[in-house]
């Protein structure tokens, strides 16, 4: 997916003719491994690192275009959405020695590199799984990075399933919710570490990574909240497997497969079944111009890049992907690991991919067939577990086992990956010091994950949510910045926002959405226990369809009751649309905070219903203000201390 001159197939013909090229790729490929081309020996690894971009008030930036330019260094390229940019750390290095240094240093150095353009830009550089302070203006075709290939793949998901994307995630809290494009994606920043691996030892080692994806990812999940929801312990997981899922739901039970997948089964005999399922499984989404004669190369000796092979393989995604690749002549195989988070912070990384690696590479001298000892439905189910429940996950493990996460890791699988790094001739001091993080990380059982939960959970109970993300998030940059691995973060507080200014916040960050409606034949006497049982003053009246077509205040209660008090003759079962406010006064979810006050002092209302495409989302009140203003005055006054 990294060619530019990845496009969208105009017509048959071109589908048929990169399909062609595809299978032309496979069968050279095929040959390849046959004929013993790939390289075995130095191993390498590599890494990309995904970063989020924010600005002063914690909320995406969407200038990766100029940061980029302004860096002006292939290494450093676009990621999907315009707040997000990619790290790719070149060159890769041998796995031996103090490779795991080198690269957290290479790590590092280039995320400094990053940091200090942003600031030009009042920006700022995050290491998270997902930003917390993402709305759902962000996620909207405009935050798509403009490059034909991103482009052409949203037009590809659109084609199949249509212009409406349902997203349903349910955790500690519940996200239901419309989107029409598929820039959620984007919404994901990941951490994706690369081991080489000898042909003859793929399928051992690609069936371990499988079984390892969900301890490993126990212990490295980082992304609790989305959309101000708290939702799986890494729901980055849940957000790409429905971000860009294809399927439609048909009448009956016929199987069908997401294009973000686990897969289906243990690999048996090559790496080939891996591309030859993703062919017959998944429609071809995108075509290339593919330049190269596959063939003519193949007979002067020299490896082909296999670029039609690899545009459609970078539209299936695995959880761990097989990868081919050409480096110094010789083609070599790898496995992509997309299963960690970006973040916490640098060592935490580091660590984790120290687990990984060791793990994947010390595996088989403990378990040299792991399809003989567990089943794969159970690796998958571990997997999703994992992603849920992160390190309070109890696993089906070898032999029939049910163990705990905090079990498994601390009395079986860091002893494995001490010996796999070992066995690497990894530095004794590397290895001490990264797999010790995932111990104290596991033995006090605090994750990326732990620490947002807690730190929102404490915010939200003294403020509302825009300020317990803004805070977190805040306090997540400033760890960052401290470089302390999470398991020995302080829970965020809300002195940790240096800055807050409210004219540049939206509607969505501060209306109430848990909202207490009624219809318009309701009877008032219903409307004002409503009132008196929640504690509010003001009820939008909605229809069967959440379209807003009135609004009472508690104003307009007493009113009416008075006139009971007052006069004999008035009817008690009065219905609401007899005195309801048609037609309210509304405003957009995106509008700004400035624009709805000055509404409200305009026309002397004390409540705005928040509607978008006809529908009530939510409401603005003036109790949503008071909290505003408090928080501006503090920041005001905190300025003004420390000039």
């Amino acid at each position: 997916m990294g060619d530019t001159r990845v496009k969208l197939a105009e017509s048959n013909e071109q589908l048929q003719k990169f399909m062609k090229n595809v299978l032309k790729d496979l069968r050279a490929l095929e040959k390849m491994l046959d004929e013993d081309w790939f390289e075995t020996d130095p191993i390498r690894i590599g890494a990309e690192q995904e970063l989020c971009l924010i600005d002063r008030n914690a909320k995406p930036f969407l200038g990766a275009d100029d940061i980029l330019k302004k860096l002006d260094d292939p290494n450093f390229t676009h990621e999907f959405a315009k707040f997000n940019l990619e790290i790719n750390l070149n060159p890769p290095l041998e796995f031996t020695g103090d490779c795991l240094s080198h690269m957290e240093h290479n790590l590092q150095r280039d995320v400094a590199k990053v940091r200090e353009v942003a600031d030009e830009f009042d920006a700022e550089v995050l290491l998270t799984g997902i930003l917390p302070t993402i709305r759902k203006s962000d996620v909207s075709i405009n935050s798509l990075t403009d490059i034909d290939r991103y482009h052409a793949l949203c037009e590809a998901i659109d084609n199949l399933r249509g212009k409406e994307y349902e997203l349903r995630i349910q955790g500690m809290d519940e996200l239901l919710m419309k989107f029409d494009t598929p820039i959620l994606e984007g919404c994901n920043t990941g951490f994706q570490v690369h081991l080489q691996i000898k042909p003859n030892e793929f399928v051992q080692k690609y069936n371990a990574a499988m079984a390892i994806s969900a301890p490993v990812l126990a212990t490295a999940v980082n992304s609790p909240v989305f959309l101000g929801k708290r939702l799986w312990a890494e729901t980055r997981i849940a957000l790409f497997h429905q971000s860009v899922d294809t399927r439609g739901v048909g009448d009956h039970l016929r199987d069908s497969s997401p294009r973000v997948t686990f897969g289906n089964a243990w690999l048996k005999n090559s790496i080939l079944e891996i591309y030859k399922e993703d062919i017959s499984r998944y429609r071809v989404l995108l075509s290339s111009d593919v330049e190269e004669d596959v063939e003519a190369l193949m007979k002067k000796g020299i490896p082909p890049e296999l670029n039609a092979l690899k545009v459609h393989n970078g539209t299936v995604y695995r959880w761990n992907r097989a990868c081919y690749g050409v480096g110094g002549g010789k083609p070599h195989l790898r496995i992509e690991n997309r299963v960690l988070p970006s973040g916490p912070t640098v060592l935490d990384e580091m660590a984790n991919t120290a687990f990984w690696l060791g793990l994947l590479n010390g595996f088989e001298d403990e378990h040299p067939d792991i399809s003989q000892e567990l089943d794969f439905d159970d690796a998958r189910l571990n997997f999703f577990a994992a992603s849920k429940m992160g390190l309070d996950t109890n696993f089906e493990w070898t032999n029939g086992r049910k163990v705990s996460a905090k079990d498994l890791i601390t009395s079986e699988l860091l002893p494995l990956a001490k010996h796999g790094l070992e066995k690497a001739n990894i530095n004794s001091s590397d290895i001490d010091t990264y797999l010790s993080v995932i111990q104290d990380r596991v033995a006090t059982m605090k994750t990326g994950a732990y620490w947002v939960v807690k730190s929102y959970g404490n915010i939200i109970k003294e403020g509302n949510r825009e300020q317990a993300l803004t805070t977190v998030t805040a306090s997540m940059l400033k760890n960052q910045k401290k470089g302390e691995p999470v398991h020995r973060w302080a829970l965020a507080k809300f002195e940790d926002v240096s800055s807050w200014k409210p004219s540049k916040l939206l509607v969505e960050e501060f209306m109430t959405t848990d909202l207490f409606t009624a219809r318009k034949d309701d009877l008032i006497e219903f409307v004002s226990n409503l009132m008196d049982w929640r504690a509010i003053k003001y009820i939008p009246i909605e229809d069967d369809r959440k379209h807003l077509v009135g609004l009472v205040s508690m104003r307009m209660v007493m009113r009416e009751y008075s006139r009971v008090v007052n006069d004999d003759e008035v009817d008690t079962s009065k219905q609401l649309s007899e005195f309801m406010i048609q037609n309210p006064i509304t405003i957009h979810p995106e509008a700004s905070i400035m624009e709805a006050m000055n509404i409200m002092l305009e026309h002397k209302v004390g409540c705005l219903p928040v509607v978008k495409n006809s529908r009530l989302v939510g409401i603005i009140t003036e109790h949503n203000f008071m909290d505003i203003t408090r928080r501006l005055l503090k920041a005001l006054a905190s300025e003004k201390e420390n000039s």
